[in-house]
């Protein structure tokens, strides 16, 4: 069985008669993690292949004598961090698939690896929304828009909790800042924090999640992990959230009385402010033993529920890294890759015209999967993009250069038939950010210097894309790259993300026209950087502003370089006969899709609603829905996208409001107003 909140709460009763039973001392164990902070950090800062963070499951609470399970935790969000597992795409890849039903396989396939390690809790639901793209751990969330964010996101939680395996969303709320995450307070107004940072969650907890992680920072003034306002008042009595909550690990719990006062449950995933301190506490009638019972009863009956439901399969180890799950990720890759420019379809590359091909750049010879933080996967192997271009174009003969002298690659891309760069950013360049406390290893955080490519990979493309006019440029990164300063030198772009262990095989099929691309920007690409809300990466006190990514550029109406949503084809698709209705609080959104290429292809269609007859400032148009479809050359198919009327609320003083007004409705491929079918709709 599902382990829905329904489901769950019938446990209430047995969950608190074992509590009952339980000793003051008994209840706090529950509430800590046993993983010291030597084993956690120590390896965590210098890994590698057999020994590193979270290469077991690591333990916290539980209770042996009354059958409580331990809490067995395991990171990702690209896979399990455990030992040796499969390497997914980042989940900004993934969300470029607007595909919500292959992000629920890797869900399951997620969980069915924890389940072969021995886990029963997933920390890996990574939702937090970039407030700039220049954020070094933007790579672990889906994108910059909200409501996409919480669909992706769900679809996740509901493929990890089929294999009955506790799925948490982090980090709650406001983390989008790396290099200043522990010091950084956010502030927001209300109607930015309910409807721009906090909506997303929400949506997760509906769709089920049994565990909320809290993140470092401040919001408003106080740690994430002791802020009532979000844990309490917020996650608890307004959302009704019947699971619990779990530190960040280490740093996310400040302080021993705050911290359970304020709505923490767990102490992850080490215990230092929580154990025989907040026992003391307790005796000492600064934390009211209630808000201990409390915490216990929710630990406990998530536990019970997870424990009890019936598993739909047995999870031996062969599960790990198995084929089925390389196929799976190999396919993400495939549906992830964005097609951004393709000038005179220069891609997809004849095989039987290139005979000679060149490719550049030093990421096309590394393994470069994503940053070396929690999020780090070690897969048994990794395909980069020149062995992936090297295995597919066998009978060609393949010339690899880094690209240091840019006169002999220039000779090099001259005498080839096709030409190929590998550009964007590694570990060092963004990530989570990582020092130690002599500051000789360092690496990740918030992007160093701007959020273009570097001066020598721009200089390269320049050079080779002059030289030959049959190339592509294949960017990998965690978030938006710009591209204005070269994109008119080479025919062809590629954003392939970071692809997971194989996402080289997936680029060289995209680029030889075995797959056709069919991603979609999950961010804006802006031609300029202040275009993009400005902030200072080591800042203290931050406010998030309303607008952010596309809605502001619409709101100030700015032109994007390239709009989010969109991503191009081998083939070509139509879409005609918009139309909009409601009933029964829903909306309902729908066209005529066809395929009038010449080549199957996928492409994914976007629902989103404007607001121009609203009282208040509302976003022009802001995205609600979408869906993935497949279309064979001349077929057509009719495409109908449903978002409740809830969804149009906007939220003031005394909660949420839904306006009664003439609502524009927007249907397209892109959220360019050219890709768009525009109608109204009363609601």
């Amino acid at each position: 069985m599902k382990c829905t909140k329904e489901y769950r709460l019938s446990f209430t009763k047995e969950a608190q008669e074992l509590v009952n039973k339980m000793s003051l001392e008994e209840k706090v164990f529950l509430m800590s993690g046993r993983t010291s902070y030597e084993d956690c950090i120590d390896v965590f800062a210098e890994p590698n292949a057999d020994v590193h963070y979270n290469d077991h499951p690591y333990p916290a609470g539980g209770n042996e004598r009354l059958g409580v399970a331990n809490l067995m935790f395991c990171d990702g969000p690209r896979g399990v961090v455990c030992e040796k597992s499969t390497c997914f795409p980042v989940t900004m890849a993934r969300g470029a698939t607007f595909d919500r039903a292959l992000e629920e396989q890797v869900g399951e396939a997620i969980a069915k690896e924890i389940r072969a390690y021995g886990g029963n809790f997933y920390g890996g639901v990574c939702i937090n929304l970039p407030y700039n793209p220049g954020w070094g751990r933007s790579q672990e969330s889906y994108g910059e828009d909200n409501f996409h964010l919480g669909s992706m996101g769900s679809a996740l939680v509901e493929g990890i909790q089929k294999h009955n395996v506790i799925a948490c969303i982090k980090h709650f709320a406001f983390n989008s800042m790396e290099n200043g995450r522990f010091t950084a307070s956010v502030n927001a107004d209300d109607r930015t924090e309910q409807e721009v940072y906090l909506d997303h969650f929400r949506r997760c907890i509906n769709s089920g999640a049994a565990a909320v992680m809290s993140s470092y920072n401040m919001y408003r003034g106080t740690y994430c992990g002791q802020q009532k306002h979000l844990l309490r008042d917020v996650l608890k009595k307004d959302w009704d959230f019947d699971g619990f909550v779990v530190s960040d690990f280490v740093w996310g719990t400040r302080d021993t009385v705050n911290a359970a006062n304020g709505g923490l449950d767990v102490e992850m995933c080490d215990t230092h402010f929580y154990g025989k301190n907040l026992v003391d506490a307790v005796k000492a009638g600064k934390v009211p033993e209630a808000a201990i019972d409390e915490a216990a009863l929710r630990i406990v009956r998530t536990m019970l529920a997870f424990s009890h439901a019936e598993d739909p399969q047995d999870y031996p180890r062969k599960l790990i890294s198995c084929t089925d799950h390389i196929a799976l990720a190999k396919k993400v890759a495939e549906e992830s890759i964005t097609l951004i420019q393709n000038k005179n379809n220069t891609l997809p590359f004849a095989a039987e015209k290139a005979q000679t091909i060149a490719v550049f750049g030093k990421l096309a010879d590394v393994e470069n999967i994503g940053d070396h933080g929690s999020s780090r996967v070690f897969p048994h192997y990794v395909v980069t993009p020149l062995a992936g271009i090297t295995k597919l174009a066998e009978n060609a003969e393949v010339v690899y250069y880094g690209g240091e002298d840019l006169e002999k690659a220039a000779q090099i891309a001259a005498k080839a038939d096709a030409v190929v760069v590998v550009a964007g950013y590694d570990h060092d360049d963004e990530g989570e950010y990582i020092a130690k406390d002599d500051e000789k290893v360092k690496q990740g955080g918030d992007r160093k210097t701007s959020l273009g490519l570097h001066e020598n990979e721009i200089a390269l493309i320049q050079a080779v894309g002059k030289a030959n006019a049959n190339s592509a440029v294949v960017l990998i990164g965690g978030n938006m790259i710009m591209i204005d300063e070269w994109k008119d030198c080479v025919s062809s772009i590629l954003m392939a993300y970071y692809p997971g262990m194989e996402g080289g095989t997936a680029i060289a099929e995209v680029l030889f026209g075995q797959v056709n691309p069919s991603g979609k920007l999950p961010f804006v690409i802006v031609k300029k950087e202040s275009d993009l809300p400005q902030l200072d990466w080591m800042a203290t006190d931050v406010t998030y502003d309303y607008y952010h990514g596309y809605t502001k550029l619409d709101h100030e109406k700015v032109e994007p370089s390239v709009p989010y949503g969109f991503g191009l084809s081998y083939t070509k698709f139509s879409c005609r006969d918009a139309s909009f209705s409601v009933k029964d609080g829903q909306v309902a959104g729908t066209c005529k899709v066809k395929n009038i290429g010449k080549r199957p292809g996928d492409e994914v269609v976007q629902m989103y609603i404007g607001f121009s007859n609203s009282k208040v400032k509302r976003p022009v148009k802001a995205l609600k829905g979408f869906a993935r479809v497949t279309l064979q050359p001349g077929e057509e198919k009719c495409v109908e996208i449903t978002c409740g009327t809830d969804d149009l609320r906007w939220y003031n003083e005394n909660g949420w409001e839904l306006e009664h007004m003439t609502y524009e409705g927007f249907i397209g491929t892109s959220s360019a107003e050219k890709d768009l079918i525009k109608g109204t709709f009363q609601a």
